[in-house]
This record gives C-alpha cells, sequence and structure tokens, in this order.
C-alpha cells in the first residue's frame, strides 16, 4: 500500500472523528447562546432585584413617616381626652347644674303664675260685681 493510500485510509477513518468533533462544536454553540442568554436574564433580573430594593427602601421610609404621625396623633388625642376630662365636662355639669336649677325656678315661677292669674280672675269678677 503507497503512502497516499495509506493518507487515504487514514483520511476515512478520521471523517466520523470529524463529524462527531463539528457536531460536539455545534453543541458547544447552542450552550454558548444558552449561557448569554441565561446572562442576559440574570442581568434583567439584578435590574428588577435593585428596582425593588429602592421600592423596599422608600416604604421603609414611608412606614417610617407614618409611626411618627401615628405617634403624634396618639400625644394629640392623650391631650384632647385629658382636656375634656379635666376643662370641658367640668364646665358642662356647671352649666347642668345652673340649667336644672333655673328650671326648677321657672317651674315654680309657672305654678305661681297660673295661681296669680287665676286669683286676679276672680278679683275681676267680684269687682265687676258679677
Amino acid at each position: 500500500m503507497s503512502d497516499r493510500e495509506l493518507l487515504y485510509e487514514i483520511s476515512l477513518m478520521l471523517n466520523p472523528i470529524r463529524e462527531k468533533i463539528n457536531d460536539m462544536s455545534n453543541d458547544i454553540d447552542h450552550m454558548k447562546a444558552d449561557i448569554n442568554g441565561m446572562k442576559a436574564d440574570i442581568d434583567s433580573m439584578k435590574a428588577d432585584i435593585n428596582g425593588m430594593k429602592a421600592d423596599i427602601d422608600s416604604m421603609k421610609a414611608d412606614i417610617d413617616s407614618m409611626k411618627a404621625d401615628i405617634s403624634d396623633i396618639k400625644k394629640r388625642v392623650t391631650n384632647i381626652e385629658l382636656t375634656q376630662e379635666n376643662v370641658i365636662l367640668p364646665r358642662l355639669n356647671t352649666i347642668e347644674a345652673c340649667y336644672t336649677s333655673t328650671n326648677d325656678r321657672y317651674k315654680v315661677s309657672v305654678e305661681d303664675y297660673d295661681s296669680m292669674k287665676q286669683d286676679i280672675s276672680v278679683l275681676k269678677k267680684d269687682r265687676d260685681g258679677t
């Protein structure tokens, strides 16, 4: 067998190996494309996570502000309750007592008025001679 024939036979034997190497190269190219796609997805997810972190930080600031507002509201409500208990209710009790006593006096006066009206009516009748 000549060198040429030997090289030709070796070449024929190497063809399946070349095909497998080409297949593997194609598979590697597909894997690289998939990895690049995954990298893009990961970068997108990182951006989304950073956005979510910013949103969470903003929400934390809002919650802290709300806590301060609620604390202020609690203080104001406590002051309102104390004012009602110590100032307004005693004054209302005083007003009620004055109103009640005045009402009682008017009741007596109305009864006296009715009695005087009858007395005057009787006197008029006597004076007129009827």
